[in-house]
């Protein structure tokens, strides 16, 4: 097992759960509905990369560069995808000026594609 995955993809799921748990106890009320949905989608992608990211720790041993990519694209995409989304939903309360979010949430949907992309064709050149 890669242990620089693993403990990236910790932090990633501890962070998920903080976020998760503040999500649901300290922006109810505070925020719009859909705010609130944006929210959820963050913490929900933010989880199913997570998996994916320790998942490929399993591949470590084949120093496989799709793998590697993969395991960069995700990590990206957490970051782009789900904190712009993070941003986007508590700018009503932050007062954060969040207008140049618009292209990084598709952005970070790229990279998860990208990755899922990676893992696919790494998994059909595996022997």
């Amino acid at each position: 097992m890669n242990k620089r995955i693993i403990l990236i993809a910790t932090l990633f799921g501890l962070t998920g759960v903080i976020l998760g748990a503040f999500g649901a106890h300290g922006l109810e009320g505070k925020v719009s509905a859909i705010s609130l949905d944006n929210w959820k989608t963050a913490v929900s992608y933010q989880f199913y990369h997570t998996f994916a990211i320790l998942y490929l720790s399993t591949f470590s041993r084949a120093k496989n560069g799709l793998i590697n990519f993969s395991f960069i694209a995700f990590s990206l995409g957490i970051i782009l995808f789900s904190g712009s989304l993070y941003l986007l939903a508590t700018r009503e309360i932050s007062g954060l000026s969040v207008s140049f979010l618009g292209p990084i949430t598709p952005l970070g949907g790229l990279f998860f594609i990208l990755g899922w992309i990676s893992l696919f064709i790494a998994t059909i050149r595996h022997k």
